[in-house]
């Protein structure tokens, strides 16, 4: 593995993680109160064409990055919906 797909594949790790504690606490809370429809709509989407962008320029760090904030990020627009 090189180094920059190295540091593509950090970078990832953490951004995916940073939605983890969102996740745990709407998970708990069921309260998604706070949060925003309009924006977890938009970042969903942007999120698959990030996945998209990726798979065409064949950039895997990219797509596993995604993949785990679009799974994280759809929990959490289905719970808002649900519990609104």
């Amino acid at each position: 593995m090189e180094p920059i797909e190295l540091l593509g594949y950090c970078a990832g790790f953490l951004t995916a993680g940073s939605f983890l504690p969102q996740v745990l606490k709407t998970w708990q809370t069921k309260s998604t109160k706070d949060i925003s429809l309009g924006m977890f709509v938009v970042y969903v989407f942007s999120t698959l064409l990030w996945i998209l962008y990726g798979y065409f320029i064949g950039a895997w760090p990219l797509m596993a990055t995604n993949g785990a904030i679009l799974v994280m990020s759809s929990f959490i627009l289905i719970m808002k919906i649900k519990y609104k």
